[in-house]
C-alpha cells in the first residue's frame, strides 16, 4: 500500500472534483484506510468498453482519455475528452443499470487510481466532504450527459455547429477561439473532416459567421438558434 501511495500525485488530486476541499494529508489518511489500484494504460488503449459493468470508482492520476460512442455504421462519435485529475462515470457507480455509457479510449499514457466500489462507499461514510463532492459530481455528469443528448438530437451537421458556437460564446460573447483541431471536432460531430469544412465554408458564405485561422465571430445568434430548433 505504500508503494502505491507513493506514486499518487496529492497535490493535484486536491484538485480532482471528488476530493476538493480536502487537505492533502487528509487525502493520504483516507486512502491508507482503503485498498485500491494503480493501473497504467498505453495511448489508444481501450480502457473499459460501453456496457461494462462498473465496478470500480477510476480516477485519472495522469493522461487524458476520450469517451466516444460507436454506431451500427462503425462511425465514431466523441462526446467528450477527460482529463487528469478528473472521475470517470460518477454517476454509475451505484443503481441496478451502472454500466459505461461510453466507451473509454486513451488519449496519450495514461494512470488510474482504481478503487472498488465498496471501498469507494466506506470513504464516503468517513468523510462529509467528500459525500458532498460526490452527490455535486453526480448532478454536474447528470446535467452534462442531459446537454449532450440535446446536442445529438440535432439532426444537422449546421444546426450541431450552431449549437456548439452558441454554447461556446454564451450570452456575452459573440467570438469563439477553437482550441480542437478540425478532426477533433469532425469526431465531436460525428462526421468527416471534409465534410465539417463544407458546412463551416457555406456557414460563412451565407454570413452567419467570420472564420479568421482559429477564431471564429457569430454575425447572427438569431440564425444560428433557427438552425438548431430544424
Amino acid at each position: 500500500m505504500l508503494q502505491k501511495l507513493k506514486m499518487i500525485d496529492y497535490p493535484s488530486l486536491k484538485y480532482c472534483p471528488v476530493f476538493k476541499g480536502i487537505e492533502e494529508e487528509e487525502v493520504k489518511l483516507l486512502l491508507k484506510k482503503v485498498h485500491f489500484q494503480i493501473k497504467n494504460f498505453s495511448k489508444n488503449d481501450v480502457i473499459v468498453l460501453a456496457g461494462d459493468k462498473v465496478k470500480n470508482l477510476y480516477i485519472i492520476l495522469q493522461g487524458s482519455v476520450s469517451g466516444e460512442i460507436h454506431d451500427y455504421s462503425g462511425n465514431t462519435i466523441k462526446i467528450e475528452d477527460i482529463e487528469a485529475p478528473r472521475p470517470l462515470a460518477t454517476a454509475f457507480l451505484f443503481g441496478s443499470e451502472n454500466s459505461y455509457p461510453v466507451t473509454l479510449v486513451a488519449n496519450t499514457n495514461v494512470t488510474i487510481l482504481s478503487l472498488p466500489v465498496d471501498e469507494f462507499l466506506m470513504l464516503l461514510q468517513m468523510n462529509s466532504v467528500l459525500l458532498k463532492n460526490y452527490l455535486n459530481s453526480i448532478s454536474s455528469r447528470t446535467q452534462f450527459l442531459s446537454q449532450k443528448l440535446h446536442f445529438l438530437g440535432i439532426k444537422t451537421i449546421k444546426g450541431k455547429i450552431a449549437h456548439f458556437l452558441l454554447q461556446k460564446a454564451g450570452d456575452r460573447y459573440h467570438s469563439v477561439e477553437l482550441k480542437s483541431t478540425q478532426q477533433e471536432l469532425a469526431d465531436l460531430f460525428g462526421v468527416t473532416r471534409p465534410s465539417l469544412a463544407r458546412v463551416f465554408s457555406e456557414m460563412q458564405k451565407e454570413r452567419l459567421i467570420i472564420t479568421e485561422r482559429r477564431t471564429i465571430t457569430i454575425i447572427n445568434k438569431e440564425k444560428l438558434n433557427k438552425l438548431i430548433r430544424k
